[in-house]
């Protein structure tokens, strides 16, 4: 073919330029110049040393294709390292910060030239990085995950200029950068538990050390417990946010109780999919089931600007709803409506509710959220029904109940072989029996767990609770960046889910990344005080290692409150009133370890732990405490 033929294909483009170029230019171009021009022969090496080709220089721009995903990611990271180092070595007026974008997309060569939308779109993505930092689109994304070291963060969903349709961006966190989040879910406000009927475990565990990492599941029998009397008001977010109360059950018959549970936990669980609504979980909201509430109390308590509140009526095979949305600041009605219909549309009257709150609320959502908002809905809707039993069951976290639970959901798998929702419940299940001891055989128990989890995905890949049942068991067994990622995905498809950032939070403290563990524990905290009661104690420790012991212990106190038996808040409480020279609290604490666990050995708790920096310093505090 003549050299100067068009062809077409699949590359991966880089794109990077200088963030405030002008201005260094302005101020001292010479110099600029010579930066620049030692800058770009390191791009280049790093690119030619990941089989990538340097396309264009013009300007402040370097223009790159390369033949895999993989080698333009890995020669990005290397590159802005390397620059890292070089950029320490002149004064910080000088640094010269390159932003890189990453696109993987169909171009046209011509006269060693690449032309296209994939061009552009790495243009569009490399102007959306920090400077310093690199940004990759979706396909990239896909290409690279689990194959590189660093952590990959998604970022949102971009309208990126001369591009129809919107583009998934992701960063790349390099390893010398201070850890944040950029989800759109946690930088835009302050937002989530697993909504819905599908609540899911999250055993707040240090992995294989046992007893002293057990917590509760992460959700809770309901109790007569107020929220009111342990919880202040919280800020506004500056989204629009809703609180759904449990709705009344107003049949005859109270059996009914579990259906009227169900449905509003469907309809947080729907709404939580809008990234634009901060939703509250329903382990908090249902602590007012059964309560004379007022609305404004309501409102300030959960930082909401909106509550809906409602009743359900089931007789035979015919639902009727009411529904009701309620300003919370001044009480004054922003929607109301009743629906009649046969328990066969269930599905589409939840959809119909939540669109007529979204409508209400003028959020801007694209299509596609709007489609994952409306659940896959099984063949069978007798196994819906059995679903919504069984979780009635397993919320009860007894053995006697558990079994009936397990009754439940293997007769929805029985109606419907296809039901998702059916196996991740009985994963939960064979996970909540290692949690809580009710098994000789826990690695039996956690295979049968993953192998249902896993089914779960296979059936629907979109069902963000499988994907959180797999991130507590990889983490549980170290595995620690495979249960990050499937904590990831379980946000990426529900940003409103506590129960997800909770276990991203376990498993990223586990591997060490602190300051992102308290960042995804705080989210999972504005969106559920109640259920994940040992989010606490993780949070605590994480401040702990941070050696913010002060606030360790404020922590560590509130989540003790919750569950004054449970050995692992006294251990660490301990260590950090050792910590701050308050003998006498660590005494007192030291004393509470022993009656309840009387074999307790500082060599074995903190095991989990992936730095030995970090089982050392909980070492240190505890013997200064006094603990062998």
């Amino acid at each position: 073919m003549a050299k100067n033929a068009t062809q077409r294909k699949l590359t991966a483009i880089l794109s990077a330029d200088v963030k405030g170029y002008s201005k260094l230019m302005g101020e001292d171009d010479e110099s600029t110049v010579n930066t620049i021009t030692a800058y770009r022969e390191i791009i280049a090496e790093m690119i030619n040393n990941h089989q990538g080709r340097v396309v264009d220089t013009p300007g402040d721009n370097i223009l790159a294709e390369f033949n895999s995903a993989l080698n333009a990611v890995s020669s990005a990271v290397e590159i802005q390292s390397r620059l890292e180092t070089e950029n320490k070595k002149i004064p910080d007026n000088r640094r010269m910060d390159f932003r890189i974008g990453i696109n993987l997309g169909d171009i046209l060569h011509k006269d060693d030239r690449i032309y296209g939308d994939g061009v552009n779109v790495a243009a569009r993505i490399e102007s959306l990085a920090d400077p310093g930092g690199i940004s990759i689109s979706g396909t990239v994304y896909d290409q690279v995950k689990n194959k590189i070291p660093n952590r990959i963060e998604f970022t949102g969903d971009q309208r990126v200029k001369n591009i129809p349709e919107p583009v998934r961006i992701y960063r790349v966190v390099m390893d010398s950068e201070t850890p944040r989040f950029h989800n759109p879910a946690i930088t835009k406000i302050t937002k989530h538990p697993k909504a819905g009927f599908f609540l899911l475990l999250a055993i707040i565990t240090i992995s294989i050390v046992g007893l002293y990492y057990w917590s509760d599941m992460r959700g809770q029998t309901l109790s007569n417990t107020s929220p009111e009397s342990n919880a202040p008001h919280r800020r506004l977010s500056h989204k629009a946010s809703i609180a759904v109360l449990p709705f009344k059950n107003l049949s005859d018959d109270v059996t009914q109780e579990y259906f009227s549970d169900g449905i509003t936990n469907d309809i947080i669980t729907d709404l939580s999919k809008f990234r634009e609504l901060l939703v509250i979980a329903s382990n908090t909201v249902f602590l007012y089931k059964g309560k004379t509430v007022s609305i404004k109390n309501v409102g300030r308590e959960l930082g909401v600007g909106y509550i809906m509140e409602g009743s359900v009526q089931k007789v035979g095979d015919q639902v009727r709803i009411n529904a009701q949305l309620i300003d919370a600041k001044d009480e004054t009605h922003v929607w109301a409506q009743r629906y009649n219909r046969e328990f066969v549309d269930i599905f589409e009257l939840q959809g119909d509710i939540v669109q007529s709150i979204v409508a209400k609320l003028a959020i801007k959502t694209f299509q596609y959220e709007q489609a994952r908002a409306l659940r896959k809905k099984p063949q069978d809707l007798r196994a819906y029904d059995y679903l919504l039993r069984g979780y009635a069951y397993y919320h009860q976290r007894t053995r006697s109940t558990y079994a009936m639970a397990n009754q439940m959901f293997s007769k929805a798998v029985e109606l419907d072989p296809f039901y998702a929702a059916a196996y991740v419940g009985l994963g939960e299940l064979e996970y909540g029996k290692v949690g809580y001891g009710w098994t000789e055989f826990p690695n039996k128990a956690l295979s049968k767990a993953l192998k249902l989890g896993r089914k779960a995905v296979e059936l629907d890949e979109s069902n963000a609770p499988a994907h959180s049942l797999l991130s507590s068991i990889y983490t549980f067994q170290n595995k620690y960046e495979l249960a990050i990622n499937e904590a990831e995905r379980a946000i990426e498809l529900n940003p409103n889910d506590s129960g997800s950032y909770n276990e991203l939070g376990w498993a990223l403290l586990w591997s060490g990344k602190v300051n992102q563990a308290i960042t995804a524990l705080e989210m999972s905290l504005r969106l559920d005080t109640s259920s994940p009661q040992n989010i606490w104690f993780h949070l605590g420790i994480a401040y702990y290692l941070k050696e913010n012991y002060g606030k360790a212990v404020d922590i560590l106190e509130q989540g003790l409150t919750k569950r004054p038996n449970f050995s692992g808040y006294h251990i660490v409480l301990a260590a950090a009133y050792a910590r701050l020279g308050r003998s006498e609290d660590a005494a007192r604490e030291v004393a509470a370890v022993r009656h309840l666990d009387p074999f307790f050995k500082v060599e074995s708790f903190g095991t989990g732990f992936r730095q030995p920096a970090h089982r050392k310093a909980i070492a240190t505090g505890l013997k200064e405490a006094g603990l062998e």
